[in-house]
Protein backbone atom coordinates (compact mmCIF):
# COMPACT_ATOMS: atom_id res chain seq x y z
CA UNK A 1 0.00 0.00 0.00
CA UNK A 2 1.34 3.41 -0.94
CA UNK A 3 1.87 5.85 1.95
CA UNK A 4 -0.89 8.26 0.89
CA UNK A 5 -3.32 5.39 0.33
CA UNK A 6 -2.67 4.24 3.89
CA UNK A 7 -3.14 7.76 5.22
CA UNK A 8 -6.53 8.02 3.54
CA UNK A 9 -7.73 4.86 5.26
CA UNK A 10 -6.86 5.96 8.80
CA UNK A 11 -10.16 7.40 9.95
CA UNK A 12 -11.95 6.03 13.00
CA UNK A 13 -10.75 3.37 15.42
CA UNK A 14 -7.33 1.74 15.12
CA UNK A 15 -7.20 -1.50 17.12
CA UNK A 16 -4.15 -2.51 19.14
CA UNK A 17 -4.55 -6.24 19.85
CA UNK A 18 -2.80 -7.83 22.80
CA UNK A 19 -0.26 -10.55 22.19
CA UNK A 20 -1.53 -13.57 24.14
CA UNK A 21 0.91 -15.66 26.16
CA UNK A 22 0.27 -19.07 27.67
CA UNK A 23 0.75 -19.92 31.35
CA UNK A 24 4.43 -20.71 30.68
CA UNK A 25 4.77 -17.32 28.93
CA UNK A 26 5.18 -18.87 25.49
CA UNK A 27 3.48 -17.25 22.52
CA UNK A 28 -0.16 -18.20 21.89
CA UNK A 29 -0.67 -17.63 18.17
CA UNK A 30 -3.90 -19.63 18.07
CA UNK A 31 -5.30 -17.32 20.72
CA UNK A 32 -4.17 -14.27 18.75
CA UNK A 33 -5.91 -15.53 15.63
CA UNK A 34 -9.11 -16.23 17.58
CA UNK A 35 -9.09 -12.71 19.00
CA UNK A 36 -8.52 -11.16 15.60
CA UNK A 37 -11.44 -13.03 14.04
CA UNK A 38 -13.75 -11.63 16.71
CA UNK A 39 -12.31 -8.10 16.42
CA UNK A 40 -12.73 -8.01 12.65
CA UNK A 41 -16.47 -8.45 12.94
CA UNK A 42 -16.49 -4.72 13.70
CA UNK A 43 -15.43 -1.97 11.23
CA UNK A 44 -12.17 -0.81 12.77
CA UNK A 45 -10.06 1.15 10.29
CA UNK A 46 -6.72 -0.57 10.95
CA UNK A 47 -4.96 -3.12 13.16
CA UNK A 48 -1.48 -2.74 14.66
CA UNK A 49 0.54 -5.89 15.30
CA UNK A 50 2.93 -6.18 18.24
CA UNK A 51 2.70 -2.61 19.47
CA UNK A 52 2.53 -1.28 23.05
CA UNK A 53 -0.56 -3.20 24.11
CA UNK A 54 0.88 -6.10 22.09
CA UNK A 55 4.03 -6.08 24.28
CA UNK A 56 6.50 -5.30 21.51
CA UNK A 57 9.21 -4.80 24.11
CA UNK A 58 8.93 -8.41 25.37
CA UNK A 59 9.05 -10.21 22.01
CA UNK A 60 12.04 -11.77 20.33
CA UNK A 61 12.59 -10.89 16.68
CA UNK A 62 11.34 -14.35 15.70
CA UNK A 63 8.20 -13.92 17.80
CA UNK A 64 7.63 -10.46 16.37
CA UNK A 65 7.70 -11.95 12.87
CA UNK A 66 5.27 -14.67 13.92
CA UNK A 67 2.81 -12.18 15.41
CA UNK A 68 2.98 -9.96 12.33
CA UNK A 69 2.53 -12.89 9.96
CA UNK A 70 -0.44 -14.29 11.87
CA UNK A 71 -2.06 -10.84 11.96
CA UNK A 72 -1.59 -10.27 8.23
CA UNK A 73 -3.05 -13.70 7.47
CA UNK A 74 -6.10 -13.27 9.69
CA UNK A 75 -6.86 -9.72 8.57
CA UNK A 76 -6.52 -10.90 4.97
CA UNK A 77 -6.67 -7.43 3.46
CA UNK A 78 -9.91 -6.35 5.16
CA UNK A 79 -8.16 -3.35 6.72
CA UNK A 80 -4.56 -2.12 6.77
CA UNK A 81 -2.16 -3.85 9.14
CA UNK A 82 0.65 -1.85 10.67
CA UNK A 83 3.65 -3.37 12.43
CA UNK A 84 5.47 -1.76 15.33
CA UNK A 85 9.23 -1.38 15.40
CA UNK A 86 11.82 0.34 17.56
CA UNK A 87 14.60 -0.42 20.06
CA UNK A 88 17.64 0.77 18.07
CA UNK A 89 18.96 1.60 14.61
CA UNK A 90 19.63 -1.91 13.18
CA UNK A 91 16.82 -3.76 14.95
CA UNK A 92 14.23 -1.15 13.98
CA UNK A 93 15.20 -1.45 10.32
CA UNK A 94 15.25 -5.26 10.40
CA UNK A 95 11.82 -5.48 12.02
CA UNK A 96 10.41 -2.99 9.52
CA UNK A 97 11.86 -4.88 6.55
CA UNK A 98 10.66 -8.27 7.80
CA UNK A 99 7.19 -6.84 8.39
CA UNK A 100 7.09 -5.35 4.91
CA UNK A 101 7.96 -8.75 3.44
CA UNK A 102 5.12 -10.27 5.49
CA UNK A 103 2.68 -7.93 3.78
CA UNK A 104 1.91 -5.13 6.25
CA UNK A 105 0.57 -1.82 4.99
CA UNK A 106 2.65 0.50 7.17
CA UNK A 107 5.12 0.89 10.02
CA UNK A 108 4.58 2.33 13.51
CA UNK A 109 7.92 3.59 14.78
CA UNK A 110 8.60 3.63 18.53
CA UNK A 111 11.29 5.82 20.12
CA UNK A 112 14.81 4.38 20.38
CA UNK A 113 15.93 2.95 23.70
CA UNK A 114 18.44 5.79 24.23
CA UNK A 115 16.58 8.62 26.01
CA UNK A 116 16.87 12.32 25.21
CA UNK A 117 19.27 12.13 22.25
CA UNK A 118 20.29 15.07 20.10
CA UNK A 119 17.54 16.18 17.71
CA UNK A 120 19.64 15.27 14.67
CA UNK A 121 20.15 11.79 16.06
CA UNK A 122 16.39 11.34 16.25
CA UNK A 123 15.93 12.59 12.70
CA UNK A 124 18.59 10.13 11.52
CA UNK A 125 16.98 7.26 13.47
CA UNK A 126 13.50 7.79 12.04
CA UNK A 127 14.87 8.47 8.55
CA UNK A 128 16.65 5.11 8.63
CA UNK A 129 13.43 3.30 9.56
CA UNK A 130 11.50 5.11 6.85
CA UNK A 131 14.14 4.34 4.23
CA UNK A 132 14.14 0.65 5.15
CA UNK A 133 10.81 0.07 3.37
CA UNK A 134 8.64 1.81 0.76
CA UNK A 135 5.72 1.83 3.23
CA UNK A 136 4.10 4.74 4.99
CA UNK A 137 5.36 5.34 8.54
CA UNK A 138 3.76 6.73 11.69
CA UNK A 139 5.82 8.05 14.59
CA UNK A 140 4.55 7.12 18.04
CA UNK A 141 5.37 9.88 20.52
CA UNK A 142 5.50 8.08 23.88
CA UNK A 143 7.59 7.52 27.02
CA UNK A 144 10.41 10.10 26.99
CA UNK A 145 9.69 11.28 23.43
CA UNK A 146 7.55 14.42 23.67
CA UNK A 147 9.15 16.57 20.96
CA UNK A 148 8.86 20.28 20.43
CA UNK A 149 7.00 21.61 17.39
CA UNK A 150 10.38 22.51 15.94
CA UNK A 151 11.65 18.93 16.10
CA UNK A 152 8.42 17.58 14.61
CA UNK A 153 8.87 20.06 11.78
CA UNK A 154 12.35 18.65 11.13
CA UNK A 155 10.93 15.11 11.11
CA UNK A 156 8.32 16.26 8.59
CA UNK A 157 11.11 16.21 6.02
CA UNK A 158 10.77 12.39 5.95
CA UNK A 159 8.57 11.94 2.88
CA UNK A 160 7.01 8.60 3.85
CA UNK A 161 6.10 9.86 7.35
CA UNK A 162 2.33 10.19 6.98
CA UNK A 163 0.94 10.43 10.50
CA UNK A 164 1.73 11.28 14.11
CA UNK A 165 0.39 9.27 17.04
CA UNK A 166 0.37 11.04 20.38
CA UNK A 167 1.02 8.79 23.36
CA UNK A 168 1.62 11.52 25.93
CA UNK A 169 -1.83 12.96 26.51
CA UNK A 170 -0.17 16.38 26.64
CA UNK A 171 -2.97 18.27 24.93
CA UNK A 172 -1.22 21.63 25.20
CA UNK A 173 1.93 20.34 23.46
CA UNK A 174 -0.07 18.42 20.87
CA UNK A 175 -2.07 21.53 19.96
CA UNK A 176 1.14 23.46 19.40
CA UNK A 177 2.53 20.70 17.18
CA UNK A 178 -0.67 20.46 15.16
CA UNK A 179 -0.83 24.22 14.73
CA UNK A 180 2.78 24.31 13.51
CA UNK A 181 2.45 21.42 11.01
CA UNK A 182 -1.17 21.82 9.85
CA UNK A 183 -2.24 19.10 7.46
CA UNK A 184 1.29 17.77 6.85
CA UNK A 185 0.39 14.76 9.02
CA UNK A 186 -2.69 12.76 9.80
CA UNK A 187 -3.13 13.30 13.54
CA UNK A 188 -3.94 10.33 15.79
CA UNK A 189 -4.99 10.29 19.44
CA UNK A 190 -3.02 7.52 21.05
CA UNK A 191 -2.74 7.97 24.81
CA UNK A 192 -5.98 6.17 25.68
CA UNK A 193 -9.71 5.83 25.15
CA UNK A 194 -10.19 8.08 28.16
CA UNK A 195 -8.80 11.03 26.18
CA UNK A 196 -11.21 10.70 23.24
CA UNK A 197 -13.26 13.78 24.24
CA UNK A 198 -10.11 15.89 24.51
CA UNK A 199 -8.58 14.67 21.26
CA UNK A 200 -11.78 15.06 19.28
CA UNK A 201 -12.34 18.57 20.60
CA UNK A 202 -9.07 19.41 18.79
CA UNK A 203 -10.39 18.12 15.48
CA UNK A 204 -8.78 14.67 15.61
CA UNK A 205 -10.95 11.92 14.16
CA UNK A 206 -8.77 8.85 14.58
CA UNK A 207 -7.68 7.17 17.77
CA UNK A 208 -5.98 3.97 18.89
CA UNK A 209 -8.12 1.90 21.21
CA UNK A 210 -7.18 -0.62 23.87
CA UNK A 211 -10.87 -1.09 24.61
CA UNK A 212 -11.22 -2.59 21.12
CA UNK A 213 -9.67 -5.73 22.61
CA UNK A 214 -12.73 -6.35 24.75
CA UNK A 215 -15.51 -4.18 23.31
CA UNK A 216 -14.82 -2.85 19.82
CA UNK A 217 -18.42 -1.70 19.46
CA UNK A 218 -17.84 0.63 22.40
CA UNK A 219 -14.68 2.01 20.77
CA UNK A 220 -16.64 2.74 17.62
CA UNK A 221 -19.44 4.37 19.59
CA UNK A 222 -16.97 6.63 21.37
CA UNK A 223 -15.58 7.65 17.99
CA UNK A 224 -19.02 8.36 16.57
CA UNK A 225 -20.31 10.31 19.56
CA UNK A 226 -17.13 12.36 19.95
CA UNK A 227 -17.13 13.14 16.22
CA UNK A 228 -20.52 14.76 16.70
CA UNK A 229 -19.36 16.90 19.62
CA UNK A 230 -19.78 16.67 23.38
CA UNK A 231 -23.00 15.03 24.45
CA UNK A 232 -24.66 13.51 27.49
CA UNK A 233 -24.40 10.09 25.84
CA UNK A 234 -20.61 10.44 25.47
CA UNK A 235 -20.27 11.75 29.00
CA UNK A 236 -22.24 8.80 30.36
CA UNK A 237 -20.11 6.21 28.55
CA UNK A 238 -16.96 7.88 29.81
CA UNK A 239 -18.22 7.97 33.39
CA UNK A 240 -19.78 4.51 33.50
CA UNK A 241 -17.31 2.48 31.44
CA UNK A 242 -14.14 4.18 30.28
CA UNK A 243 -12.94 6.05 33.35
CA UNK A 244 -13.44 3.10 35.77
CA UNK A 245 -11.34 0.94 33.45
CA UNK A 246 -8.56 3.49 33.22
CA UNK A 247 -8.61 4.00 36.98
CA UNK A 248 -7.88 0.30 37.50
CA UNK A 249 -5.26 0.32 34.74
CA UNK A 250 -3.48 3.13 36.58
CA UNK A 251 -3.36 1.26 39.89
CA UNK A 252 -0.08 -0.53 39.11
CA UNK A 253 2.53 -0.23 36.39
CA UNK A 254 1.84 -2.90 33.80
CA UNK A 255 -1.88 -3.03 34.51
CA UNK A 256 -2.52 -1.11 31.29
CA UNK A 257 -1.98 -4.46 29.55
CA UNK A 258 -2.69 -7.10 32.19
CA UNK A 259 -6.12 -5.68 33.08
CA UNK A 260 -7.12 -5.88 29.41
CA UNK A 261 -5.90 -9.47 29.22
CA UNK A 262 -7.76 -10.46 32.39
CA UNK A 263 -10.96 -8.94 31.03
CA UNK A 264 -10.49 -10.83 27.77
CA UNK A 265 -10.05 -14.13 29.60
CA UNK A 266 -13.27 -13.59 31.54
CA UNK A 267 -15.12 -12.64 28.36
CA UNK A 268 -14.19 -15.83 26.52
CA UNK A 269 -11.30 -14.45 24.49
CA UNK A 270 -7.62 -15.24 24.90
CA UNK A 271 -5.67 -12.78 27.01
CA UNK A 272 -3.28 -14.87 29.03
CA UNK A 273 -0.38 -13.65 31.08
CA UNK A 274 1.97 -10.72 30.58
CA UNK A 275 5.73 -11.06 30.45
CA UNK A 276 8.07 -9.34 32.89
CA UNK A 277 8.66 -6.55 33.57
CA UNK A 278 4.86 -6.20 33.38
CA UNK A 279 2.86 -7.83 36.16
CA UNK A 280 -0.28 -9.93 36.05
CA UNK A 281 -3.38 -8.68 37.83
CA UNK A 282 -3.16 -9.50 41.53
CA UNK A 283 -5.77 -11.61 43.26
CA UNK A 284 -7.07 -8.69 45.32
CA UNK A 285 -7.89 -6.78 42.12
CA UNK A 286 -9.76 -9.55 40.33
CA UNK A 287 -13.14 -8.53 41.76
CA UNK A 288 -12.67 -5.12 40.18
CA UNK A 289 -11.90 -6.80 36.86
CA UNK A 290 -15.07 -8.90 37.14
CA UNK A 291 -17.14 -5.78 37.81
CA UNK A 292 -15.73 -4.19 34.66
CA UNK A 293 -16.46 -7.32 32.64
CA UNK A 294 -20.08 -7.37 33.78
CA UNK A 295 -20.47 -3.78 32.62
CA UNK A 296 -18.70 -4.35 29.31
CA UNK A 297 -20.37 -7.59 28.21
CA UNK A 298 -23.20 -5.89 26.37
CA UNK A 299 -20.66 -4.03 24.23
CA UNK A 300 -18.51 -7.03 23.27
Amino acid sequence: MKPNDLRNKLSGVIAFPVTPFKSDLSLDLDGLRKNLRLLLKQPVCAVVAAAGTGELYSLSMTEHAQVVQATVEEVAGKVPVLAATGFNYPIAMELAQASAKAGVSGILAFPPYYPQPDDQGLVDYYTAIADATPLGMIIYSRDWLNPSPGLVEKLAGIKSLIAWKDGQGDIRRYQLVMSRLGDRFHWIGGAGDDLVPGYYSMGIRTYTSSIANVAPRLSLELHQLASNGHSEALEKLMKDLVLPLYALRAKRKGYEVSVMKSMMDQMGQTGGRVRPPLVDVRAEDMDAVTTLVNNYKSWA
